[in-house]
């Protein structure tokens, strides 16, 4: 009862046509893939629950289609969130951050000590650091923590990269007509923007600690959080890495979870 709270978020968009602004042909090909942050973390919990790790684990997976309907949300719609907060959709296929911001609502609601999003959520990531390392990002409460993945991840061979949540290019989401837009509003730093996007939903519980009173709200904190936006995916044959889906700091995850909690259930 008293083991800490480790709350694990995946995307699970399991086709992405990229909806009304729909993608190219060739960019839809491997859109199956778009479930690759799902897949990491029902394969993390798989491997915590095997070792028995002494933490009450919780898994969300945000799964839906980004497809073309009659009803298919649109560029321009204003869509109220779980929290809230609304978004003007710049473009519909930024979609994954829309799902994601639901799903960390939630996370955040049982005030557990540890939440981590893995996502395959921007061409931008790649961009910046190719289509084999998962850009890391953390709130301010996660620093110590993404310090200590980064280690693992360099221990384990298992690389991810820490990038800033750079506050500066909090207002490129802004939005005229609603609390946030889902895109920004250049065509830099586009990993960053859809972090900062991410963040706007990470928070503490409004009722606070276990449902208790205002003054309790008003105090609370939001728990560490950790971003990965990850390729999930080989786009060409290496040894033991065939071309196809593939796990992308879960070994590191793994092994932080382990260091920090491992210790209790000897």
């Amino acid at each position: 009862e008293g083991a800490p709270k480790v709350t694990l978020v995946g995307k699970g968009v399991c086709f992405d046509t990229g909806g009304l602004d729909i993608k190219p042909a060739s960019a839809m090909l491997t859109m199956k893939k778009d479930m690759g942050g799902a897949a990491h973390v029902l394969g993390l919990a798989s491997m915590v629950m095997r070792a028995k790790l002494p933490v009450r684990l919780r898994v969300l997976v945000a799964a839906v289609e980004n497809s073309i309907s009659g009803d298919a949300f649109r560029p321009g719609d204003v869509l109220v969130a779980r929290n809230g907060k609304t978004t003007e959709i710049g473009n519909t296929d930024a979609e994954g951050r829309l799902v994601l911001a639901d799903a960390l609502v939630e996370a955040c609601a049982e005030q557990p000590e540890l939440v981590v999003d893995c996502a395959t959520l921007t061409g931008a990531g790649r961009v910046a650091l190719g289509t084999d390392v998962p850009a890391l990002f953390c709130n301010d409460a996660g620093v110590d923590v993404a310090e200590q993945l980064v280690a693992a991840s360099a221990s384990e061979q298992d690389q991810v990269w820490r990038l800033p949540l750079w506050p500066g290019y909090r207002e490129q989401i802004d939005s005229k007509v609603a609390d946030l837009k889902n895109i920004g509003a250049g065509p830099y730093g586009g990993a960053i923007t859809a972090a900062l996007y991410l963040n706007e939903f990470v928070e503490a519980p409004e009722d606070g600690a276990d449902g208790g009173p205002d003054e309790a709200a008003e105090t609370a904190q939001p728990p560490p959080w950790l971003h990965l936006d990850m390729m999930a995916y080989n786009t060409g044959s290496k040894p033991g890495r065939p071309e196809g889906g593939e796990a992308m700091g879960m070994r590191a995850l793994y092994r932080l979870i382990e260091r920090r909690w491992g210790s209790a259930a000897k």
